[in-house]
């Protein structure tokens, strides 16, 4: 297996191997993000097609998962698939929502008119914020473009394409205030999100645990998804109200769901557990998907293919 910057290079066996892996629907859910994982690694005609098909998957976490991946690729070939996932109302809003945002992080200025025109029709909030988001990510980007400025857009400490740039203030406390500011647009306050998570700390990690209760539900997800990538223990009591709430927005109860699975504490493995049978499928997929990472993380072996010393092709028979 080669390695080349971001991308992986494995032999036509493997990478058939994966491709149909993902698109085969009796396997578990767990084992197709084993396999989402690696192909996110990967880049060319096949890896893209098979994560296309899976953005119309009957399991909305799949889908939805499958769209986040193209957006992280920043495979500017998949924004015609992108396109049609976002204008297909028929497909759940967690999945649309994440085509809007894989549209933004791609990052060119020909998805402007297609994410204005969601933004203005589409029928979920939460779609049409993340249009917004995407939006405001391709306008800076072209500013900084038109200015010859560096960009720190890109410049994630966590190895993810953010749906915004890190706002560039250093107080915790003015970044708390934009953050918990109702008044304020998504893209600032996804700023100011992006911001405390970038300076760590208890009291960074407060304001971001508070931000929990924003009116938003997009918003909402995203901060579970950060505290996620902060691992931070601080956060596990927050973290399973939510899971627990079934009031609450699935897409917000299955980032709670995958960022209990990041901290991994005793009570966190227990509510993983419990909630595996929730009704809500984006949930209970959820955290089957955590606790599997878990499993192999304490068995000391890769979740990912890719990063297996020998992937065992004779299991696609």
């Amino acid at each position: 297996m080669a390695v080349d910057g971001n991308s992986f290079e494995v032999t036509p066996e493997t990478e058939k191997f994966l491709c149909e892996r993902l698109l085969d629907q009796t396997q578990p859910i767990s084992e197709r993000f084993r396999v989402l994982f690696s192909l996110r690694n990967l880049r060319g005609p096949a890896p893209r097609n098979a994560l296309i098909h899976a953005t119309k998957d009957p399991s909305n976490l799949l889908a939805h998962e499958a769209a986040f991946a193209l957006g992280q690729m920043q495979d500017a070939d998949a924004i015609p698939a992108l396109t049609l996932v976002l204008n297909d109302l028929s497909l759940h809003p967690i999945v649309r929502h994440e085509a809007a945002e894989a549209l933004g992080a791609i990052g060119l200025e020909s998805n402007i008119s297609l994410l204005k025109d969601s933004l203005d029709s589409d029928p979920a909030q939460e779609v049409r914020e993340t249009c917004e988001l995407a939006l405001s990510r391709i306008q800076e980007l072209k500013n900084v473009g038109e200015n010859n400025q560096s960009s720190t857009i890109e410049a994630s400490p966590f190895l993810s394409v953010d749906p915004a740039a890190p706002a560039s203030c250093s107080s915790v406390n003015e970044l708390r205030e934009i953050i918990l500011n109702e008044e304020k647009g998504m893209y600032e306050r996804y700023a100011a999100l992006f911001g405390l998570r970038n300076h760590g700390g208890d009291e960074a990690v407060a304001a971001i645990i508070e931000s929990l209760n924003a009116k938003s539900a997009l918003l909402r997800h995203e901060v579970a998804y950060v505290l996620g990538q902060l691992q931070n223990k601080a956060a596990s009591d927050a973290l399973s109200r939510v899971l627990k709430d079934v009031n609450e927005h699935p897409m917000v109860r299955h980032e709670a769901a995958e960022a209990l699975g990041s901290i991994a504490d005793d009570q966190c493995i227990s509510l993983l557990e419990e909630f595996s049978k929730d009704p809500e499928p984006i949930v209970s997929q959820s955290c089957e998907v955590a606790l599997s990472m878990l499993d192999f993380e304490r068995s000391g072996k890769s979740f990912e293919y890719l990063f297996m010393q020998a992937p065992q092709l004779q299991e696609a028979a």
